[in-house]
């Protein structure tokens, strides 16, 4: 069973007999996507474990939440269920939705990155037919293209990535009546992403990184985990490939190159942490963003 079937929204709709998967796409980071026709049907999401942007690409002008009846669906309408939440739908008539779906491990990401925030303050508003023409035009792209085709399938990635950060700029609050123990401090947290982005090149150790917190190699490592959302591996993993993506897009150096400025020990190194977690070689990523011929 791949990683996408197990996400409770997914098999919610997967095990309906009214609802049909047109396209399921796994994108890496933690994301992945999936387009959907569905008619006359009723689902109940019962705190999943991942959050789900949803947007209706077709139909839906029948479609409520049980107990809001008044309130319906329609084309380019945007849904955002957060991971926990709990909701039932009912759907009259005929509807097609495109979902993206997001791990708590990258909105932690997205959080401290974007938002120089620690991920246990904030949570993500839950929304119900919400207007956002710019981030309809995303999915209306993102159904555009063909997932099955690598080259196409890594601009559906980036597309995915696009989703996440608007979601995150737009519905992201604070969490009312929190009270945050344990963790680093908010100077300790940007010392570290500033020296994390800064050393990304060279080798980087737990020992040097609890180093600047005065802490114990334990200590840091559950205290690091409680602010940013994931291990301290996992996070400077997550920044060497985002860098390297970048470098991708934007220039044409030898792989080598590009993998010792990411700190991976060589291109092969580099190679498989990255289709580890983008489904592509970095060549094949590269290949995506290259100019197409008119």
């Amino acid at each position: 069973m791949s990683a996408l079937e197990n996400l409770q929204v997914f098999k919610a709709l997967n095990s309906s007999p009214n609802a049909r998967l047109e396209l399921s796409a796994e994108l890496g980071d933690g994301l992945s996507a999936a387009l959907w026709s569905n008619h006359h049907d009723a689902q109940d999401y019962e705190a999943p474990s991942h959050h789900t942007l949803s947007c209706y690409v077709g139909g839906g002008t029948e479609t409520f939440r049980r107990g809001q009846p008044g309130t319906k669906g329609g084309p380019d309408k945007l849904c955002i269920l957060p991971a926990e939440h709990q909701s039932a739908w009912v759907i009259n008539g005929e509807i097609r939705l495109a979902h993206v779906y997001f791990s708590p491990e990258q909105f932690a990401l997205g959080c401290v990155t974007l938002l120089d925030r620690e991920p246990r303050a904030l949570q993500l508003r839950e929304s119900t037919f919400l207007e956002d023409p710019q981030q309809a035009g995303r999915f209306h792209r993102l159904i555009g293209l063909n997932w099955q085709e690598p080259a196409e399938r890594l601009l559906t990635s980036s597309l995915a990535h696009e989703m996440l950060s608007h979601t995150l700029l737009s519905q992201v609050g604070l969490r009312e009546g929190l009270r945050l123990k344990g963790g680093l401090a908010a100077h300790q947290r940007r010392q570290l992403v500033e020296y994390v982005e800064q050393q990304l090149a060279e080798p980087l150790s737990l020992g040097q990184l609890a180093g600047l917190c005065a802490l114990s190699e334990y200590h840091f490592a559950r205290m690091f985990r409680s602010s940013f959302g994931l291990p301290p591996h996992q996070y400077v993993l997550a920044r060497r490939l985002v860098r390297a993506q970048a470098m991708l897009r934007g220039g044409s150096l030898p792989l080598g190159e590009i993998a010792l400025a990411c700190g991976f020990s060589s291109a092969s190194h580099f190679t498989n942490r990255f289709r580890q977690a983008m489904g592509a070689t970095p060549g094949e990523y590269r290949q995506a963003f290259q100019p197409r011929p008119l």
